[in-house]
């Protein structure tokens, strides 16, 4: 009875010293210290998302299409050779208009290699843009600009 009871409380003060044993050196999980996170980010932070595209040379068409919740905007417009992409009406001043005037610009990407110039309608591009009630308060023309030249259309 003596041999289990020195075991048992041998074993009692052997689990309690086990507590001190975790923060101390000899315990192999503490060497290399607690984990932390670092960002990859510069301190400064990486700065706005800069649009590279460029304006399309010349606006052909714009034409305002009326829907049950405002009005479909579409442009068409010629680049000067083929692979232009990412085609989009950019809103000038948030979409919010300027005496009355609601402008776009109207930006493509360029081709990631040299294409060809072909016909005239292989090198039209078309973008769109869905304008709420709320948004054409107020409004009496939109424009949409190009490099070369702007359309408008007046409600």
């Amino acid at each position: 009875m003596q041999k289990p009871a020195l075991a048992a409380l041998a074993m009692v003060l052997a689990l309690g010293a086990c507590g001190s044993v975790r923060d101390s050196r000899i315990n192999p999980m503490n060497w290399f210290g607690r984990d932390s996170t670092e960002t990859l980010a510069p301190s400064g932070g990486w700065g706005g998302e800069v649009d590279r595209r460029a304006l399309v040379p010349v606006v052909t068409e714009l034409e305002a299409i009326p829907t049950t919740g405002g009005a479909l905007v579409r442009a068409s417009g010629v680049t000067a050779t083929q692979g232009w992409w990412d085609v989009e009406l950019r809103p000038v001043n948030n979409a919010r208009p300027v005496d009355g005037v609601l402008i776009y610009e109207f930006v493509v990407a360029e081709p990631r290699r040299a294409t060809g110039t072909a016909s005239e309608a292989s090198r039209t591009v078309t973008a769109g843009v869905k304008v709420t009630h709320s948004r054409l308060a107020g409004v009496r023309s939109i424009v949409v600009r190009g490099a070369q030249n702007q359309r408008s259309v007046a409600r």
